[in-house]
Order: structure tokens, then C-alpha cells, then sequence
């Protein structure tokens, strides 16, 4: 036969509920999701600031407004890193995901701390492991047609001035010299530019003794070498 059930039960303990003086407060998933959103919309708000309505990215118009705010010129060595920043792949143009992920990486939001920030950035950039990065960038980034693998013999000059007359200024001031007087090169590829650096870092200068014609140097360098060789005879 089927056992009936007893009159008696027993009483229910009343489940333990953990008060805010039990334990320290963690922040809850949402509220970490509400700071980013703030974040992420400070960034944004800075990035309309400064960007073309129409298009939704910030121009050539828009980085010249930038850098007014910021007090520093168009073509200060400082603009290009930040371009580095945020891996922008069009010259004289930010979108949005670029904008945001040098903002993220720099921790700033506002104008006046992405100025505070520069003078840091270019200190990260000058590491050594981090230049030879960016000097490799800032080729890539003076290409303006996705078919270009080469850079016109003035705009070079130009850009070796910005990007490594600081730290090489003979190297930089003769080789422009010397590409300004020869007419066998009308643009230079990007081995030629990485030669350059290799060959400043690598070679002692003015006197080159330490530089060889039977190494795999760019052609470009050995006719540079042999141009400076005449000129201290």
C-alpha cells in the first residue's frame, strides 16, 4: 500500500541572502559596458569634432583643424605618428576605427589630452624596435594609389627630412644632396628606402670605411657611395 504523507513537515529555512556589508562591491558586467559606451562616445564626439559630415571621416581639412587645436603644424613628425597610432591607411584621412583605436591606446578623450599625450608618443615611437615600424609606415603611408609601390625623388627628400634628419642629419643632408644631382632615379621603392636605413644605422659616415660594394646593398646606395668617395678626393 502507498505510504501517506506525515501531518508534521518541517520548516523551511529561509534562504541566505548576502548583504552589501558582507562582502566588497564588484562592479557588474553592465556597468563596465555602460563606462566603455561612455568612452567610446567621447572618443566619438571628439572624432565629429573634426571630421566631414558628409564623408564621416576626418580629411585633409579636418587634420588641419586638428592640428591648430593641438598647436603644432601639419607636417610636424608628431601628426605622422599619431597616423602610425591608429594604422591609418589613407594619407590625409582618419576614420572612425583608426581614430578610436589611437585614442583607445593613447587612454585619452579630449583635445587637450591627446596634446599631453604627443610628447610620449614621440618617445615610444623613437624606441628603436618601434622606428624601424614606423619608418617602414611612413613610406607606406606617402602611397596614395593602391597600385604605387614607388615615391617621387622630391617627396622622398622631403619625407627623409621629417622622419630621420633628427637623428641622422649628415646622412639625411647628403643623401638628399646627392638624389637632388643624380638623374638615374626618378622614384625610389621601398627597399631603397629600408637600404637607407640599414646603411645609417650600419655605416660609419662621412668616412664609410666599413661599407662594401660586394654586399647586398640597394644599387642606389652603392652609386651614393662611390658619388661621396669622389667628393673627399
Amino acid at each position: 500500500m502507498p505510504r501517506t504523507a506525515s501531518k508534521t513537515t518541517k520548516k523551511r529555512s529561509k534562504p541566505y541572502t548576502v548583504t552589501s556589508s558582507d562582502t566588497d562591491p564588484v562592479p557588474s558586467a553592465s556597468s563596465k559596458t555602460k563606462k566603455s559606451s561612455k568612452e567610446n562616445d567621447e572618443k566619438y564626439k571628439l572624432f565629429n569634432k573634426y571630421a566631414n559630415t558628409s564623408s564621416g571621416v576626418i580629411d585633409p581639412e579636418g587634420i588641419e583643424k586638428l592640428c591648430s587645436k593641438l598647436k603644432v603644424s601639419h607636417t610636424d613628425i608628431k601628426i605622422l605618428m599619431l597616423a602610425w597610432k591608429m594604422k591609418s591607411e589613407r594619407q590625409g584621412y582618419f576614420t572612425k576605427a583608426e581614430w578610436r583605436r589611437a585614442l583607445k591606446a593613447l587612454k585619452v578623450d579630449t583635445t587637450k589630452k591627446l596634446k599631453k599625450a604627443l610628447p610620449e608618443l614621440e618617445e615610444q615611437v623613437r624606441k628603436p624596435l618601434n622606428f624601424a615600424d614606423f619608418y617602414a609606415y611612413a613610406f607606406r603611408y606617402c602611397l596614395t594609389d593602391e597600385r604605387q609601390n614607388c615615391i617621387d625623388i622630391e617627396t622622398i627628400c622631403q619625407l627623409l627630412d621629417m622622419v630621420l634628419g633628427s637623428t641622422f642629419r649628415d646622412q639625411v643632408d647628403h643623401f638628399v644632396d646627392y638624389l637632388k644631382i643624380q638623374n638615374d632615379y626618378k622614384v625610389i621603392t621601398m627597399d631603397q628606402w629600408m637600404g637607407f636605413y640599414r646603411f645609417c644605422n650600419e655605416i660609419s659616415f662621412p668616412d664609410m670605411t666599413n661599407y662594401s660594394l660586394e654586399l647586398a646593398w640597394p644599387l642606389i646606395l652603392d652609386n651614393f657611395f662611390e658619388w661621396m668617395r669622389e667628393k673627399q678626393a
